[in-house]
C-alpha cells in the first residue's frame, strides 16, 4: 500500500489545528476522522497505537460540538484536538494493559489524573500508544502487543518506554500525544524519533491516583511535534487535584506565551557525557555539540566540558529505582512471577533485597546531587547534553548490552545520561537537532532549574528556530535501505 505524503491538517502543527477549531473552519469530528484515517494507513507499519478507541472518540467529538461534554462551552487550551495516550494512563472504558499480559484484558474504571485534566481542557482521545511492560525498559515492546518500530527506519527500536507515543507523532497519527518519565522515557524516544518530549519538574502535572502518592521518580509530561506545540500540551496538563498531593498550582503565565518569549542566557554549560559519567557515541557526542554550540547565535556563552558532578549515580538510581518496583509492584511478583518479563523480576527482587543503610544511601547521595546541580545552577542557565548516548539500534535487541569495550552492567544503564537528571529534580527536554550520517535522529538535552520550565522552553524554542530541522516531521515510515 502506498501512503500519501502527509500534508494538510496531518501536516499542520496542534496550534495551527486549535485555531482552526477556535475559529470554526474545522469540527472535532472531522479531525477525529482525519487522524483515523491516517492511523488505519500507518499504523500497521510500525505498531505505535495497537488498542484504539474511535467510537469513543467520536461520541466525544459530537458532544463537543453539541455543547454537551464537560467543558464544551469553553473547550479549554485544546479545542476539541485528538490525541494518544501511552498504555500506563487508564481511560475509563479503555482497554489499558501496562504492556502486560497480567491485564490484557484490563478495562479500567476510572481515568488517569492528567489525563483527565486534557479531556477537560478540550482533548480527544484516539487510542492507547504502545509501551514496554510497566514502562521498565528504553526500548518499547511486550508480549501483549509485540514492538514498536521506528519510522526513520523501521527495523530499528524508537526507544522507551514512551514509544508508541513519540512514533505517533512522527508519522502524523497525532497532534499530540503523551508520555511518563521515571529514568528517561519521555526524551530518549523523543530524540530516537525526532520529536519533543519534555520530563516536567516533580508536581508540575498531577500523577495517580496512585499507591505510592509521595514518590519523587516518576512523572507525567508533553511530547509533541515542536517546541511551542509541547507549550500548548503542558498548559492543557498543568491544576490542582486533590489525588495528587505533591501537584503545584499552574505558572501565573502561561507556559504558551514563556515559550515565545526570547531568552535571556548567559552562561550555559555542555557535556558530552556528563563529565565521564557515560561513554558516548564520537558521532552523537559531534552532532550534540554542534546544536550546543548555536547557543552562542542567542548570545550566550556555551562552556564546553562543563556539568555537575553527578557522583555515584548509576549506583543511587539503581537502588531507588529498585526500592520503587518493590513498594509499588511486590504483589504482582508472588502472585504472577511467570507472566512478567525478567527484567521486572529482576527490579523487583533487587529491591526488596535491599537493606535500609542502602536506601537511606541512596536518598543521601542524591541529597548531594541535587545540592551539586543547585550549585552548577547558580553560575549556568542551562545543562546542555544528549538525550541519548547512542543512535537508534536494532529492534530485536531488548536494550544496549554495551558500547565499543564498555559493557552496561544492567538493562536500565545506557539511559544513565538521561536518568542522571531524574535525581537532580531538574525539568528536561529533548529537542531534535540533526540526525548521523545514516539519517537517523540525533535529540539534545536540555536542562534547566528546577521550576523553571518557562526557560526551557523559551530556550529550546529559540534554539530549535535556529537548527531549521523543526519540519522533518510528520513522516511516512521508512524501511532499511
Amino acid at each position: 500500500m502506498t501512503i500519501p505524503a502527509p500534508t494538510g491538517l496531518i501536516a499542520s502543527s496542534a496550534r495551527a489545528v486549535v485555531a482552526e477549531l477556535a475559529a470554526g473552519r474545522v469540527s472535532p469530528l472531522e479531525l477525529v476522522e482525519a487522524a483515523i484515517a491516517r492511523i488505519e494507513a500507518v499504523d500497521p507499519q510500525v505498531n505505535a497505537i495497537p488498542t484504539r478507541c474511535f467510537e469513543r472518540a467520536r461520541a466525544h467529538a459530537r458532544a463537543l460540538m453539541q455543547g454537551q461534554a464537560a467543558n464544551a462551552g469553553k473547550r479549554g487550551w485544546l479545542g476539541g484536538l485528538p490525541m494518544v495516550v501511552k498504555d500506563l494512563g487508564d481511560v475509563e472504558g479503555v482497554r489499558t494493559t501496562y504492556g502486560s499480559p497480567i491485564f490484557a484484558e484490563h478495562v479500567p474504571k476510572q481515568t488517569a489524573l492528567h489525563v483527565r485534566r486534557l479531556e477537560a481542557n478540550g482533548a480527544i482521545v484516539l487510542g492507547k500508544s504502545n509501551t514496554p511492560e510497566f514502562g521498565a525498559g528504553a526500548n518499547t515492546f511486550n508480549e501483549v502487543f509485540g514492538a514498536t518500530r521506528n519510522p526513520w527506519n523501521t527495523d530499528l527500536t524508537c526507544g522507551g518506554s514512551s514509544g508508541g507515543s513519540a512514533v505517533a507523532l512522527a508519522t502524523g497519527m497525532a497532534w499530540l500525544a503523551d508520555g511518563s518519565d521515571l529514568g528517561g522515557s519521555l526524551r530518549t524516544p523523543a530524540a530516537f524519533c525526532s520529536v519533543v518530549g519534555l520530563r516536567p519538574s516533580l508536581g508540575r502535572v498531577a500523577s495517580g491516583p496512585a499507591r505510592c502518592r509521595f514518590q519523587t521518580l516518576s512523572v507525567q509530561g508533553p511530547m509533541a511535534r515542536d517546541v511551542a506545540d509541547l507549550a500548548l500540551m503542558l498548559d492543557a496538563m498543568c491544576g490542582l487535584d486533590l489525588d495528587d498531593p505533591l501537584v503545584m498550582e499552574p505558572p501565573t503565565e502561561a507556559f504558551s506565551a514563556a515559550v515565545l518569549r526570547p531568552p535571556a542566557l548567559g552562561r550555559v554549560g555542555f557535556s558530552a557525557d556528563l563529565g565521564g559519567l557515560v561513554p558516548i557515541d564520537p558521532e552523537i557526542a559531534r552532532i550534540a555539540g554542534q546544536a550546543a554550540s548555536r547557543f552562542t547565535d542567542l548570545g550566550a556563552s556555551v562552556i564546553e566540558n562543563r556539568s555537575p558532578d553527578f557522583g555515584p549515580t548509576r549506583e543511587v538510581f539503581e537502588i531507588l529505582r529498585a526500592a520503587h518496583f518493590a513498594y509499588d509492584k511486590a504483589p504482582l511478583l508472588d502472585a504472577e512471577r511467570e507472566r512478567l518479563k525478567p527484567e521486572v523480576v529482576w527490579n523487583i527482587e533487587r529491591g526488596l533485597a535491599l537493606t535500609a543503610d542502602e536506601i537511606g544511601w541512596a536518598e543521601r547521595e542524591r541529597g548531594l546531587i541535587q545540592a551539586r546541580t543547585a550549585a552548577f545552577f547558580k553560575e549556568h542557565d542551562l545543562l546542555l547534553c544528549p538525550a541519548s548516548i547512542v543512535p537508534p539500534f536494532d529492534v530485536n535487541l531488548r536494550y544496549l548490552e554495551h558500547l565499543g569495550d564498555y559493557r552496561f552492567p544492567t538493562y536500565i544503564d545506557w539511559v544513565a545520561i538521561t536518568y542522571a537528571i531524574t535525581l537532580s529534580g531538574c525539568p528536561a527536554l529533548s529537542l531534535p537537532c540533526g540526525f548521523t550520517q545514516n539519517g537517523l535522529p540525533v535529540g539534545l538535552q536540555i536542562v534547566a532549574p528546577p521550576k523553571q520550565e518557562a526557560r526551557l522552553l523559551a530556550a529550546a524554542r529559540a534554539l530549535e528556530d535556529i537548527l531549521g530541522i523543526r519540519d522533518s516531521v510528520p513522516i511516512n515510515p521508512r524501511a532499511p535501505a
